[in-house]
């Protein structure tokens, strides 16, 4: 993990188009703005990490239902 200071309108790039900039400070926070290109996708990490504990959420019902109906039908 790289680990950099930058102060407020300083930024940093990754790769050739990719464009990091350090907008405001306010606290305990910090207010980014990313430059790319639109066929990279960018998302917060929680989000991708709660989509994927509901996808896991929605399908472990499903097979206990279905486990279910198996002993039913025996």
């Amino acid at each position: 993990m790289l680990v950099i200071s930058r102060k407020v309108s300083e930024s940093i790039l990754i790769g050739d188009n990719i464009e990091i900039i350090l907008s405001e400070i306010s606290g305990d926070r910090a207010k980014i703005c990313i430059n790319a290109p639109k066929e990279i996708p960018i998302v917060r990490k929680e989000l991708v990490e709660t989509q994927s504990l509901n996808q896991e959420a929605s399908i472990l019902p499903k097979k206990q239902t279905l486990d279910q109906l198996k002993n039913l039908l025996k």
